[in-house]
């Protein structure tokens, strides 16, 4: 079954408009579990107290603020944050294009995919010319009151628009300032001959979610009675780099 459509704009650059519907491309399931009251197995109810006084705040008596110094806070009219937010539009505003390998994957945030709004020749058009360059559209585009960075891309017959960090979000690997550790040549050669080994075509189907599956396991078993035996972790030591070259022999041997 087709998703609902979560927005509708068109694709922009230069003279050229294209369509489209916007689509979630992934979906997040995951088992969700309600906070209670222990002794009635009520639902709790969240509230809002004053630090101070120690008493629920209603709505109507709430304001946001924005902390200038401890303990000290500007307050902003619901009517004063508008006056931020970007001027609605239905277009997908494609700025340039670069080379599909220069984007970082650590810069991807959510990905969508986009279906033709209206049967044309644009759609197709764009697709393959993206697939045939290689290339990618960096645009922006407003939806729900917010502003978006984005990548358009191709990816088999359908052009997806991946959501895109700012760089000032992105944290530098340099600023990790990682040790560099001399390896020998042997142990070098083993660990190449072991990712050898282990390299295989990407399946994501062959994966699956065991916490997930473990979560749903366990509530069948509490539904039907069962007592639930608790276990320790077991805890894996880090390999010591005096030991590295005789655990990887011997994770060698194990995948040979």
């Amino acid at each position: 079954m087709a998703s609902r459509a979560l927005w509708k704009g068109n694709i922009h650059f230069g003279t050229v408009d294209v369509a489209v519907k916007l689509h979630a491309a992934v979906r997040e399931e995951r088992i969700q579990f309600h906070l209670l009251h222990k002794r009635d197995r009520v639902k709790l109810k969240q509230q809002m107290i004053c630090a101070h006084e120690q008493v629920p705040v209603p709505a109507e008596e709430q304001a946001r603020g924005f902390e200038v110094e401890e303990g000290k806070y500007l307050l902003v009219d619901p009517a004063e944050l508008e006056q931020a937010d970007p001027e609605a539009s239905r277009l997908i505003e494609v700025h340039q294009f670069v080379r599909s390998g220069q984007i970082d994957p650590l810069f991807v945030e959510r990905v969508y995919y986009l279906e033709p709004d209206v049967p044309a020749k644009g759609y197709p058009a764009l697709a393959e010319t993206l697939a045939e360059l290689d290339v990618q559209g960096i645009c922006t585009w407003t939806m729900r009151k917010r502003s978006y960075l984005g990548a358009l891309q191709m990816h088999g017959s359908t052009l997806r628009l991946n959501t895109l960090r700012y760089s000032d979000e992105v944290i530098p690997a340099q600023s990790l300032a990682l040790p560099r550790i001399a390896l020998s040549e042997k142990e070098l050669r083993i660990a190449g001959d072991l990712i050898a080994q282990l390299s295989a075509p990407f399946q994501p189907e062959k994966f699956h979610n065991e916490h997930q599956q473990k979560l749903r396991e366990l509530i069948a078993k509490k539904a039907r009675g069962e007592k639930i035996a608790i276990l320790r972790p077991r805890r894996l030591k880090p390999t010591t780099p005096d030991n590295l070259l005789r655990t990887l022999e011997a994770s060698l041997r194990k995948v040979a």
